[in-house]
């Protein structure tokens, strides 16, 4: 065979020979405000007492300020991650133990695991064959007495079908959180995500589109959610007294604050966050309209009335059509590339499935969680976490979807050119596969 003509995995010459960006979009405007920060002496003044500093420093007030002006809610609280802004949100909702939560099986295991935090059950439901997100069928059908809560994850960037979760969750008299962390400045219907349930939870982790490397901000235009959630931040119980909180309800101290540093970075990043995004969708498209013409391959397209923000590209993949296992196939095209500047170690970012199904995680195939008698498990033995019970997620995962960040805004033309070309070279060549 022609060596050019050769796959890559098999010794022939790969079609990229030198490493992409990295997407870094910290730069000189950050580093300002972080000296900032650092000059005036004062890395955090949150104060856990009830007084003018149980709501933190100015830069920690302002980020929360920017946030709401972009985002359009009433209320924005920001805390040390995203997975605490989760675990703020249950708390606030008054989740208690043997309370069930509905969430999604297709996710960062906290989307999931958030409930247990309050000794909440997670229940698990099903997602979309195109969009991943939460497949309001099945939530319907997983709601039983115990249910107060769905948690719905807007994955990969693109927001769930939140016309009929706010449907179902208002039939049924539960409370409905967004966990946008992947899908800032994404709309449905002309609202954002993230302000599309009853709270929302953004990340400001270093994976996402803007980061100041650990953080979240949550949102919600419930005055007495968004204040129970403050005090979740921040040592409720020792402030319960002197506030003259009644509720107590949750109400157990916890250290989820934001530093100064972090928000005086999260607040240039969020200046530069429409861009990002809007580089993403430009590179995606390029890439989809390339991609999607190998008959094996397709874009799962959006639903009506959204926009996607593209934390992850997702593809669906018919290994019929191909002649050859999804996993194989991109092994070879992994050949073809070369890793990412600063992760080297990692290899291609090119991911078959996404995350394993989360019930099959061994915290929930063991039931063990909070002590080592299977609290809060033991509340709900009727609770099945039994491969099999979302069949849609385990196909996917095994079979249907793959996903790349070969994508980002740091990605040229023609490093987007790179990543079609070896998909194309290896549809040429799957005979050899």
């Amino acid at each position: 065979m022609n060596a050019k003509k050769q796959l890559a995995l098999f010794g022939g010459p790969p079609v990229r020979d030198r490493l992409f960006p990295r997407y870094n979009p910290i730069g000189a405007e950050e580093k300002d405000a972080a000296v900032r920060v650092v000059e005036s002496g004062v890395l955090s003044q949150f104060m856990g007492s009830w007084c003018d500093g149980f709501n933190g420093g100015p830069e920690v007030r302002s980020l929360e300020q920017e946030w709401l002006t972009q985002f359009g809610s009433r209320h924005a609280v920001a805390v040390n991650s995203a997975s605490s802004a989760l675990v703020c949100a249950l708390g606030a909702a008054g989740v208690g133990p043997g309370d069930e939560v509905i969430v999604t099986p297709f996710s960062m295991c906290i989307s999931a695991t958030a409930p247990l935090f309050w000794g909440a059950i997670p229940v698990f439901a099903d997602v979309e064959p195109r969009h991943f997100c939460l497949d309001p069928d099945s939530v319907e059908s997983k709601v039983t007495p115990r249910t107060r809560a769905i948690l719905a994850v807007d994955i990969f960037g693109h927001p769930c079908d939140f016309v009929r979760l706010r449907q179902i969750a208002d039939r049924h008299g539960l409370l409905l959180i967004e966990d946008a962390s992947q899908a800032p400045l994404a709309h449905l219907n002309g609202k954002r995500a993230g302000t599309l349930g009853d709270i929302g939870v953004f990340s400001l982790n270093c994976h996402k589109h803007i980061h100041c490397g650990e953080g979240g901000v949550a949102v919600s235009d419930d005055d007495s959610l968004a204040e129970r959630m403050r005090l979740i931040r921040n040592h409720a119980e020792a402030v319960a007294g002197p506030k003259g909180e009644t509720n107590l309800v949750n109400l157990v101290g916890h250290n989820m604050r934001m530093t100064e540093i972090e928000a005086a970075i999260a607040r240039e990043q969020l200046k530069k966050l429409p861009g990002l995004v809007e580089k993403r969708r430009e590179n995606c498209a390029r890439t989809v309209d390339r991609l999607t013409r190998i008959p094996a391959i397709s874009f799962g397209g959006l639903r009506p009335g959204a926009s996607h923000s593209f934390y992850l590209l997702p593809l669906l993949f018919d290994a019929q059509e191909a002649g050859c296992p999804r996993d194989r196939f991109l092994e070879a095209v992994k050949a073809e590339l070369r890793p990412t500047q600063g992760r080297e170690k990692e290899g291609v970012k090119l991911y078959g499935g996404y995350v394993k199904p989360i019930y099959m995680l061994p915290i929930f195939q063991q039931r063990i969680a909070l002590g080592k008698n299977g609290f809060p498990f033991s509340l709900a033995p009727q609770v099945d976490y039994s491969p099999g019970i979302c069949p849609v997620v385990e196909d996917l995962h095994s079979n249907g979807i793959f996903c790349h960040d070969l994508m980002h805004a740091a990605m040229s033309a023609q490093d987007l050119d790179d990543v079609c070309t070896a998909f194309d070279k290896v549809w040429e060549l799957r005979r050899h596969l």
